[in-house]
């Protein structure tokens, strides 16, 4: 509806701004209203939304570092315009702010946004129930960029985009859709106790979670990980199943690290091979081609070992410069690195490459099979059970020397490769790093697999086997069947904790144990497209519980970054963490059972706690109640990047520091301010842009942190663009020697980011 601007429509307006002026008292509307009045006034027809717009592009002109809460203020106005639109298009008075969900329910369904099992599990009476926990107040809780990204991603809307489902009614239907399967007598105050930690921004779930739960569309799990078979069939099948996740929203990790090397033989004619490079051009068309339900492109990172034979084409996949033809310029990179490279690094020592098939073919092993299930000390012989990994490397080193593996080997200086790692990290970011001895000698299951890659943000860390055909036939009546074995195809269900909100109002417990629950269940519910990833997920029911907002935790604790007091902070409240984590799961393996391979997992033999020094009375008695009941998930703690949800949540990224204080979001039309969460004068000092935090305390936090998780972790390490080689080398070896299990992207800035020091303005 156009409205012609009149002396009527300005006080309507005038109105409005006194009813906001009471939500912020502590803010001087003068200017703001002047100039709203000046804009209105200044045309002759304006549309509600168009007022609306003005209202809120007002409110952004003010938000700075001395007055953030001009953001709420924004948000205000753009929350009124949603409840407008929903009473609009749902037809109920707009001063209700929410219609009925019921009737919301039933009319998404009934055009194809809802899923119809909404319907089939919950009667009208439930959902009338479960309407009347919906708090509208809660909505006030977010800033305008959290907000507006809710609205435009995730808020299910009409064909024709027009506005329906409103933030509180979104984690309602997350919360009765992650909680369908629970037994009826109890699921209602699950559902509220689901509800209560998604709306107090208590928690976030996972992007395709938040997006897809209840609709009739995409699945609900983030990330996805591979392992190619070295075969035509195994390749091209893997490439089909990226295809299909990348389809639903899925990001896929993919480990190239048994396909033989270039030049390596086929069938016996040597030379015929043409390496990893023109396959991963194959994947990287794939992540262009299937995109993610027409939203964005498809994600795929691919894993290559440090050892392998083809490793410097890999290293130069991603430049911008060379042979247009061996490049991949759409897929990230990840390097697996044992710990025998990183000494030989150190040692400034040569180091062997191999072909992976003349290995298997002459010595009968695979090399990337094997890990070091303990650090070697210097001067000590590797045996070939705690050493496993650097024995068989040493075995294939001396049948290179000695003609075994004909032509299937490189020699070249470890510093040399290094080096062209660090080079393409500083161009573009990747590789990649995974510390695949860390990785493994953490591994809870290693009982039953081996973990050769991570996914694509670094953070999942769990058991993988390729996929392979076993058998192809024709039936009787012509149909031609194909059989393949089940590898272990990794599947990714994350969930995190918003420290800043959750501690501070001393909520971790209650929290995470109905978190814990809400992942287990995407487990039952989810419908993935490759069905082996279905058989792994309910075989290991693994599971990423993690975090954001550390540093605006620590900004309201009042402790500085580079400080012996944050590294210590963070080593007691990632073991609290880890504690109620552990103990959520176990609960649930009481009542549902535990995961299918529990036994003989380091969960099961106690292990698990004695390699993290878990020796309090607390503890033990934990141990002990594992022991007994079970666990309900094989793999249980993951920090992800959480880069969008954490701007829903109005809170700092994961575990990263803040990189400005005060920066603008770019959008189509304009810019959105933001601010540090929780900006004031106390706050201020601590917020230190991550490009002045010397990284080394990052590293030391991160250490302590992954201690408690028994995955990985999303760790970036911040540099300067004009840091030195040596310096860059400095931080990965400090990684490797802390123990970090991987390190996601190297982000160097450009000199306009380098200016003064904000923190020390306070």
């Amino acid at each position: 509806m156009v409205n012609v601007i009149q002396p009527t429509t300005l006080q309507r307006v005038e109105t409005y701004i006194e009813k906001v002026k009471q939500v912020f008292p502590q803010l001087d509307f003068t200017q703001y209203e002047e100039k709203v009045v000046q804009t209105i006034s200044a045309k002759e027809n304006m549309s509600e939304e168009k007022i609306t717009n003005a209202l809120i592009l007002a409110a952004l002109d003010y938000i700075s570092m001395e007055e953030p809460a001009w953001t709420f203020v924004a948000a205000n106005v753009y929350l009124d315009e949603l409840y407008r639109q929903a009473s609009m298009n749902r037809g109920y008075n707009v001063t209700q702010k929410y219609g009925s969900f019921y009737e919301l329910i039933q009319y998404l369904t009934s055009i194809g946004i809802y899923s119809e099992e909404l319907t089939k599990a919950y009667s009208k009476e439930e959902i009338d129930e479960l309407q009347n926990v919906i708090d509208s107040s809660c909505d006030q809780l977010f800033t305008y960029i959290g907000l507006l990204t809710l609205a435009d991603r995730y808020l299910a809307k009409s064909h024709d985009k027009k506005v329906y489902e409103l933030p509180q009614e979104r984690f309602l239907v997350i919360a009765m859709t992650l909680m369908m399967k629970e037994d009826k007598t109890k699921r209602i105050n699950l559902i509220k106790e689901a509800y209560w930690a998604m709306s107090n921004l208590y928690m976030t779930v996972a992007t395709p979670t938040l997006a897809n739960a209840g609709k009739s569309y995409g699945q609900l799990s983030s990330c996805f990980i591979d392992t190619v078979e070295d075969s035509l069939e195994g390749i091209y099948h893997s490439n089909t199943d990226s295809a299909k996740l990348s389809k639903f929203g899925g990001g896929i990790g993919v480990y190239v690290g048994k396909i033989r090397s270039l030049g390596s033989d086929i069938r016996g004619f040597k030379g015929n091979s043409s390496g990893i490079v023109p396959w991963i051009k194959q994947i990287n068309n794939t992540a262009v081609s299937v995109d993610q339900l027409g939203q964005r492109q498809g994600a795929i990172a691919v894993y290559y070992n440090v050892f392998g034979k083809d490793i410097m084409s890999f290293l130069d996949l991603r430049l911008n410069n060379g042979d247009e033809r061996l490049r991949a310029h759409d897929i990230f990179t990840g390097v697996c690195i044992p710990d025998n490279f990183m000494r030989a690094v150190e040692n400034r020592e040569p180091y062997y490459l191999f072909d992976p098939h003349p290995i298997k073919k002459n010595l009968g092993f695979e090399l990337d099979d094997f890990f070091d299930a303990k650090e070697l000390q210097e001067g000590e012989a590797p045996n070939a059970v705690d050493h496993a990994f650097t024995y068989h490397y040493n075995k294939c080193v001396e049948a290179a020397k000695d003609g075994l593996l004909e032509d299937g080997y490189d020699v070249v200086p470890a510093i040399d490769i290094m080096k062209r790692i660090m080079i393409s990290q500083l161009e573009t970011g990747t590789p990649y790093m995974f510390y695949r001895d860390t990785v493994n000698r953490g591994n809870a299951n290693s009982h039953k697999g081996m973990i050769y890659c991570s996914n694509l943000c670094t953070e999942i860390a769990q058991n993988m086997s390729a996929t392979t055909v076993t058998e192809e036939y024709v039936t009787e009546d012509g149909k031609v069947v194909t059989v393949r074995e089940s590898g272990d195809y990794v599947v990714c269900n994350l969930s995190s904790i918003n420290l800043a909100r959750t501690v501070s109002g001393n909520v971790l417990p209650r929290l995470i144990s109905i978190q814990v629950r809400m992942l287990d269940n995407v487990i039952e519910l989810n419908t993935i497209p490759v069905l082996q990833a279905q058989v792994t997920n309910q075989k290991y029911r693994g599971i990423g519980l993690g975090t954001f907002g550390f540093h605006h935790l620590l900004a309201l604790k009042g402790i500085t970054w580079e400080s012996e007091e944050a590294v210590q902070y963070v080593d007691d409240l990632y073991e609290e963490i880890a504690y109620h984590t552990i103990q959520a799961s176990m609960e649930l393996a009481k009542e549902k059972g535990a995961y299918p391979v529990f036994k003989g997992s380091a969960w099961e033999t106690g292990h698990y706690f004695t390699n993290r020094g878990y020796d309090s009375e607390e503890w033990d008695e934990l141990r002990h109640q594992v022991k007994t009941n079970g666990i309900r998930n094989g793999y249980l703690m993951a920090v992800a990047p959480n880069s969008s949800t954490s701007i829903i949540a109005g809170s700092t990224a994961s575990i990263d520091p803040i990189f400005r204080k005060f920066y603008s979001e770019e959008k189509k039309n304009y810019k959105i301010p933001v601010t540090a969460p929780d900006l004031n004068e106390k706050t201020n000092w601590y917020y230190k842009s991550v490009y002045f935090i010397d990284q080394k305390w990052s590293i030391k936090q991160n250490s302590k942190r992954q201690r408690h998780i028994d995955q990985s972790v999303s760790f970036n390490l911040y540099i300067r663009n004009d840091i030195r080689a040596k310096d860059l080398l400095d931080l990965h070896v400090m990684a490797w020697k802390e123990k970090l299990k991987t390190t996601y992207y190297v982000r160097s800035t450009s000199n306009d980011v380098l200016e003064e020091c904000e923190s020390c303005h306070s």
